[in-house]
């Protein structure tokens, strides 16, 4: 089978797009999907998405993990997603679009940054030394003071595959603050099962735990290994979150054509 593919990455996180609005890839297999994501034998990404037609969306996004199976949301697949839309011709002022977790909206800016609508956070299990919520994916959050020495590949494996999480799985953070409204976060990725130089829906979730207004609007810097992305929000109480906007740059990386023996 072959798959003319496209390769974008949103600060690093990269991934395999392929057009399937005339459903030439509805076949498409987990192993397929495992083999084209493989960096030694395939194309190399951290995911791979299907751009599909959807009634009364701008197109729907299906997200795979490298490992295969269908993923929850990804930011930064669904900003990707967003500047492969317009590269393809799709030329809107606001995008709408459906993901695993809901319809989304987006933007490109003048700056030529993607501004992807997250969905509200209503609920936070606040524990002494950890957080979790759910931006659109399973999210723990650990604040940490020497971030660059962290052993996150270990660690975020230990606390992923841990007696709480084995069944689901859940990504994991550690989130260092540089300034009060800047901060640095390291993330292990379920599915990838290995750190990634970002995640969009790890960095929401960490500037969320990081607002430095107790009320109301919010902007958090946030730096990844893979570059520099910001969160706006409003803070509504200690637990919930509303008018996510996870905004930063999104890129064509190059385009070809991959051939399976299926």
């Amino acid at each position: 089978m072959k798959f003319n593919f496209y390769k974008y990455q949103g600060t690093g996180n990269d991934f395999v797009i392929l057009d399937n609005r005339d459903h030439s890839y509805d076949s498409i297999t987990n192993e397929m999907v495992n083999l084209m994501c493989d960096r030694r034998f395939g194309i190399g990404a951290d995911g791979l998405m299907l751009m599909n037609n959807k009634d009364g969306f701008d197109f729907e996004m299906i997200y795979y993990n490298s490992d295969g199976k269908l993923g929850t949301m990804c930011g930064n697949g669904g900003r990707c997603m967003v500047r492969f839309a317009y590269d393809m011709g799709i030329h809107k002022y606001t995008y709408h679009f459906m993901a695993t977790d809901g319809a989304h909206l987006a933007e490109i800016d003048m700056n030529n940054q993607i501004r992807l609508k997250m969905k509200d956070v209503n609920e936070v299990d606040d524990h002494a030394t950890f957080a979790i919520l759910n931006t659109g994916s399973p999210h723990f959050v650990k604040f940490v003071t020497d971030i660059l020495n962290v052993d996150v590949a270990i660690t975020g494996r230990d606390i992923r595959n841990s007696k709480q999480f084995i069944d689901d799985g859940i990504n994991v953070n550690f989130v260092e603050t540089t300034e009060d409204d800047a901060i640095f976060v390291r993330t292990y990725e379920r599915g990838v099962e290995d750190e990634t130089l970002s995640c969009g829906t790890g960095v929401t979730a960490c500037a969320l735990m990081s607002a430095h207004n107790t009320r109301g609007f919010n902007r958090v810097k946030v730096k990844t290994h893979g570059g520099n992305l910001s969160v706006e929000f409003n803070k509504d109480s200690d637990t919930q979150f509303s008018d996510i906007w996870l905004c930063g740059p999104a890129k064509f990386v190059f385009k070809g054509v991959f051939e399976t023996e299926e």
